[in-house]
């Protein structure tokens, strides 16, 4: 079996978005086509309807690449636990008000048993000091988070022994 990755919605932004004029953003937009080419077929992929959400806002052109991008993705369910879990995390880690969605995306990654989350979201997700609190908080629940990580960090290399 293929380790599963939950997509959170950065990374089908940075998948399919324009070229940024940033040199870090245009590296990380480099960093996540190569990985979708690359690593992808590595690993079974899911997405939440909060990501179906997200990438269906803004300009409607893009958000049509960005569906597309996760077309042939499954779309796991929410169950009201992770609403729970997520309320939770928003409190005890604690998360800022705006990071609810992200809170979401934790919580639904974690009750779905999902191994990687993988996310360009630096302020909320992918940060250290939160990611520590929120690994804490889900074990303290009962429950195994995901391992949070970046494209730069999800890869694999090598044959079927280590999965």
């Amino acid at each position: 079996m293929k380790p599963r990755v939950y997509v959170e919605t950065t990374v089908p932004s940075y998948l399919t978005g324009r070229p940024s004029r940033d040199l870090l953003r245009a590296a990380h937009q480099q960093a996540t086509r190569d990985w979708w080419a690359e690593q992808r077929p590595n690993f079974d992929l899911v997405v939440s309807q909060f990501v179906l959400d997200e990438c269906a806002a803004g300009d409607p052109a893009a958000a049509a690449e960005r569906l597309v991008a996760l077309a042939d993705i499954p779309v796991v369910a929410t169950p009201d636990a992770a609403v729970e879990l997520a309320e939770d995390l928003a409190a005890r880690v604690p998360l800022p008000p705006r990071a609810r969605t992200d809170a979401l995306h934790i919580a639904v990654a974690t009750l779905h048993r999902v191994e990687y989350l993988l996310t360009w979201n630096l302020t909320h997700l992918a940060n250290a000091v939160l990611r520590a609190r929120v690994e804490q908080r889900c074990r303290d629940l009962g429950h195994t988070p995901p391992q949070i990580c970046t494209p730069l960090e999800l890869k694999y290399e090598g044959g079927d022994e280590g999965r």
